[in-house]
């Protein structure tokens, strides 16, 4: 794209509709499409709803975006009255129930998508409930499902909320069909094929889109999954399904699904939708995007969620680490799509103009953000492989280890006018960045893009874990960690790793959770939040989570499920803190490590006299790492600059802290 097409799409022709006064206005009488939303508009191209109603409006369809409505009122949803062709319904850039809730099933008090961030403006399993309001009202007007919560609830699924299999959201919900993935190629075909006058019965030859028929004949080609009564009934069996179908996301070798219910209704997965190719990847993130929230919004306290966005320039999609707790692989895909460097410094040059631009571009990224291209040459013509992953468990040697172009980009945004400093806080995958036999990446990365701290997510320490999560033995990230020192120290800087870990996935017992924090108190730091394992839909690991075996393998799984024990877990990685005091001593004897209570250096917590000191004194030694050089002992792990899903600050080294208190 030259940068006179990009500036001629980036004209701004003001938000779309989201009232019938500003749908009058822009000379609407009847819209092609109403899109309804759980979240509050954001035009930027961060937000699903954006991308989408911009990709439609750039063919000429007219779209009014009906925000939040009142679930509990029918005529909500009359606002702009019936669509010509379609409705289209999405939660939101979140699943609603992980909106709504934190792995202990306590509701949030933020969210981050509302204006002001006010809880309780969506409904829990929005696209249901959004889709039945609408179906009482519109009793024909074809309903399409989009959005992640569509996506990774396509077929039957785990919920971890009501602790059941449930069935496909197309099933309860009453819609037509289901797009799922990023859904730019899917909503315009539909669109066309709505317009052209067919029926959306009719309608089943779409890629990436799911629907339901009662003639299981007419479905070509296709794959017969268990049906939905027998999985609900063994839940083993619901894994092996759930593996079949994870083996088929790669869109050049995807197979169609069928999944059987009750009363000879079938739900067909077709094919996913073909990867983007760069020049679309271009188009899509220079449509006219007004870049932030709608200014009705403001006298509410606008939309937090676009302050971690603002500034921020994603450059991928797709991810080929495999992580097993990560739904990406699911939604996204694993054959990576990219936009071409051209188009990522247009749109940077752009953000430097913005009158609340400070210097500082805050991510260049994606799901990975060292990923820039795809894993190997022979994605790009045949797609990824079924039976084996890019990285784990050890890297493929097929894989092409190369930051050269990514490298490349961030020198190119560096050097902007206006530009002081370009971080990346979206991801860094360590074992992919140590494959890489060129260290310039890793030395730039270092001396350019790191602000102190560099956050990565290695996750847990104890190899049986990081089996189960998908990730890179613990020596892989040490090794990691001892390179980083040592550049950090050639460089002249105190930089320090800061390690994203969860508690309580599926393979943790109490005897790795000990190890775990083992590896914190030899790395000197406390989280002040920890994350537990948390069952998102979709997953593998929350697949193990409900059915105790590794879809994988089939083999069975240790799962901690009970509150108290995944209280033990989560208080082990904080076991500084006194109020976790008996959980911790509890554990430990538990795991039968109470050579760990004491007064020795290797001690996690001392008798408890000596615990019952005041915590004001416990508080008064702390400090931060002396420096980066990891030892043998360092058990760390944790993923890269990945996502920033919780602060976690460097804190005390028990060495020091025992000296300075004369024990």
């Amino acid at each position: 794209m030259t940068a006179g097409k990009y500036k001629i799409m980036q004209e701004r022709k003001g938000f779309l509709p989201i009232n019938r006064k500003e749908m009058e206005k822009a000379g609407i009488t009847q819209p092609d499409f109403v899109y309804v939303t759980g979240d509050a508009y954001v035009d930027h191209p961060s937000f699903g709803t954006a991308i989408i109603s911009r990709i439609l409006a750039s063919r000429g369809y007219s779209v009014c975006i009906l925000s939040q409505p009142d679930w509990k009122d029918d005529q909500s949803i009359t606002e702009f009255g019936e669509p010509r062709l379609a409705f289209l319904v999405s939660a939101g850039n979140m699943d609603s129930m992980v909106n709504h809730y934190t792995v202990s099933k306590k509701r949030r008090e933020k969210d981050s998508y509302t204006p002001g961030g006010v809880m309780g403006k969506r409904p829990d399993y929005a696209t249901v409930v959004y889709s039945n309001l609408i179906r009482r009202t519109y009793k024909k007007t074809p309903i399409l499902l989009g959005g992640i919560e569509a996506s990774l609830r396509r077929l039957g699924h785990y919920d971890y909320w009501s602790d059941k299999l449930k069935r496909s959201v197309l099933m309860d919900s009453g819609a037509d069909i289901l797009m799922y993935g990023m859904g730019e190629r899917a909503v315009v075909e539909l669109a066309e094929a709505l317009d052209a006058g067919i029926d959306v019965k009719d309608i089943t030859f779409i890629r990436g889109t799911v629907y339901r028929t009662s003639d299981l004949e007419s479905v070509d080609d296709h794959l017969l999954l268990p049906d939905f009564e027998s999985m609900q009934k063994d839940p083993v069996l619901y894994a092996k399904s759930f593996y079949t179908q994870y083996c088929n996301t790669d869109p050049y070798s995807g197979k169609r699904l069928v999944e059987p219910y009750p009363n000879k209704q079938y739900l067909v997965q077709n094919p996913p939708s073909m990867p983007l190719s760069e020049q679309e990847m271009d188009d899509v993130y220079a449509l006219g995007y007004m870049r932030t929230y709608h200014p009705s919004y403001e006298k509410s306290g606008g939309v937090s969620a676009i302050e971690e966005v603002k500034f921020s320039l994603i450059c991928n999609r797709g991810c080929f680490g495999g992580c097993s707790f990560c739904a990406l692989t699911f939604h996204q895909g694993r054959i990576l799509q990219r936009r071409s460097r051209q188009s990522i410094l247009e749109e940077a040059e752009m953000i430097t103009k913005m009158p609340d631009f400070k210097g500082y571009i805050h991510d260049v990224g994606g799901p990975t953000a060292n990923f820039y291209h795809k894993a190997c040459k022979k994605q790009e013509k045949s797609g990824v492989c079924t039976g084996r992953q890019c990285l784990f468990p050890k890297p493929c040697p097929n894989l092409i280890a190369d930051h050269s172009e990514y490298l490349q980009l961030l020198r190119s945004l560096r050097s902007l006018p206006g530009v002081k400093k370009v971080f990346i806080r979206s991801g860094i995958r360590f074992d992919y960045l140590l494959s890489d036999k060129d260290d310039t990446f890793f030395r730039e990365l270092c001396k350019y893009h790191v602000s102190g701290q560099l956050k990565v997510a290695p996750e847990h320490v104890a190899d049986p874990v990081l089996k189960r999560m998908g990730k890179p033995a613990n020596s892989v990230y040490q090794t990691f960690a001892e390179k980083y020192a040592k550049i950090n120290q050639k460089l002249g800087k105190k930089q320090y790793l800061v390690p994203y870990l969860m508690s309580s996935h599926p393979g943790s017992d109490l005897k790795a959770a000990v190890l775990l924090a083992e590896h914190i108190r030899d790395i000197g730091y406390m989280p002040q939040q920890v994350q537990d394992f948390y069952p998102t839909p979709s997953t593998l690991s929350t697949v193990m989570y409900y059915t105790g075996v590794d879809p994988r393998d089939m083999s069975p799984v240790y799962v901690p499920k009970n509150p108290h024990e995944k209280a033990m877990q989560r208080a082990l990685i904080q076991y500084r803190s006194p109020a976790n005091y008996e959980l911790v001593k509890e554990a430990l004897i538990k795991a039968g490590r109470t050579d760990l209570i004491g007064f020795g250096p290797q001690c996690l917590i001392p008798p408890r006299k000596l615990a019952e000191k005041k915590p004001a004194d416990r508080k008064s030694t702390e400090r931060k790492p002396t420096g980066n050089k990891p030892t043998d002992k360092n058990r760390g792990n944790k993923k890269s600059s990945e996502t920033g899903r919780r602060k976690e600050t460097p804190g005390t080294s028990p060495k020091n802290r025992r000296k300075k208190k004369g024990t």
